[in-house]
């Protein structure tokens, strides 16, 4: 298992970027950019942090959806620039277009990525896909009716979803902060279209290494913003973890996510696409702006 260094970047600069990425999400959020219908064409839009869509073989899968405004919550203690509030930026889609969405894809249940707005904004039918009985216990004991445990063989409206393993740190911060696991990771796969893997909170590990060299991939998604814990290290993958990636699919198209709206994540967008163009992978890599959709 590897892990990234962190970026040489001073905490001055690192409150900067957060404050400048919160400006440019102000900035976004005025115009609330409404989702085109579900078609043919297949598209990754990152909405903010990890809440995203997938638009995938004619279904829309809306996956870690975290609705609330700007601010709201205090930021998670123990980690790097804490005294923020989260999120930093506002959601630049309207709610009622992530609620129309098919299905919902929960990789884990922590604030960022299944929080109370999402939680009595979403409609109560809507099916939810989970990694576990015990985050299908949580989801049901909201009030919501139909939540799946995704399986390696799981399958939805003609897609197939495969469930994927992933560790939220280390094996030492893990075993120290044993409440970051489990998390899951998500293959889509549709035999007239490009496979599609979210690979999830996790750093790169051999259960990344594994599911890229068991699905080849044509496309993985990166939660990539290099969240950090106060003397512990990170819990996300950074630009090392990234690197790993291309190295392990150097066919594949990347898509950095889970960037600039969460207290933790210390790598901004701009010192990702540098590092990339450094390495020579820039080209493989896409870094979307809040609310901005990708084909894929």
């Amino acid at each position: 298992m590897s892990s990234d260094t962190l970026p040489s970047l001073s905490r001055r600069r690192l409150l900067t970027a957060s404050a400048g990425a919160a400006i440019l999400g102000m900035a976004a959020s005025l115009n609330a950019a409404a989702m085109p219908a579900v078609g043919s064409a297949n598209a990754f839009t990152q909405v903010r942090n990890a809440t995203t869509l997938l638009d995938y073989a004619g279904v829309r899968f809306l996956i870690d959806p975290m609705f609330a405004e700007r601010g709201a919550y205090p930021g998670f203690p123990g980690s790097a620039m804490s005294h923020l509030r989260n999120p930093l930026v506002p959601l630049p889609v309207s709610i009622a277009d992530l609620a129309a969405a098919d299905a919902v894809i929960v990789t884990h249940t922590h604030l960022d990525h299944w929080d109370e707005a999402a939680q009595k904004m979403l409609p109560k039918a809507m099916p939810i896909f989970v990694q576990n009985m015990d985050d299908a216990t949580t989801i049901r004991g909201q009030g919501f009716t139909d939540v799946r445990i995704l399986t390696a063989n799981s399958r939805f409206k003609g897609v197939q979803l495969s469930r994927t393993g992933g560790h939220h740190g280390s094996g030492e911060l893990v075993r120290a902060v044993p409440i970051l696991d489990p998390v899951m990771g998500v293959l889509f796969r549709h035999v007239a279209h490009k496979s599609v893997y979210i690979v999830g909170d996790t750093v790169w590990n051999s259960e990344v290494a594994q599911a890229i060299a068991t699905y080849r991939p044509e496309v993985i998604v990166i939660n990539a913003g290099y969240a950090q814990l106060i003397d512990l290290g990170p819990i996300l993958m950074g630009p090392q973890g990234v690197l790993s990636v291309h190295r392990a699919a150097p066919a594949a198209q990347l898509i950095a996510t889970h960037m600039e709206a969460i207290n933790h994540c210390v790598l901004s967008r701009a010192d990702l696409a540098a590092f990339a163009k450094k390495e020579g992978f820039a080209q493989r890599l896409l870094i979307p702006a809040d609310g901005e959709r990708v084909p894929i």
